[in-house]
């Protein structure tokens, strides 16, 4: 199950939401045929493309 929450600048997360994050933190990966395993060389472009998404979004 995917939750999406949207959280402000500045705002606090709820303590159930910390739990729900800290919970999920240790569930396993699951893939499928819309979201395969990545390999190590996807998996670096991916890493990539969000650290320079996130430097432009914070610029």
């Amino acid at each position: 199950m995917i939750k999406t929450f949207t959280i402000s600048k500045g705002q606090k997360p709820t303590r159930e939401q910390l739990q729900e994050v800290m919970e999920a933190k240790n569930s396993p990966i699951v893939t499928d045929e819309d979201a395969p395993e990545l390999s190590p060389a996807m998996y670096k472009a991916f890493r990539s493309s969000v650290i320079q998404w996130n430097r432009k979004k914070n610029a």
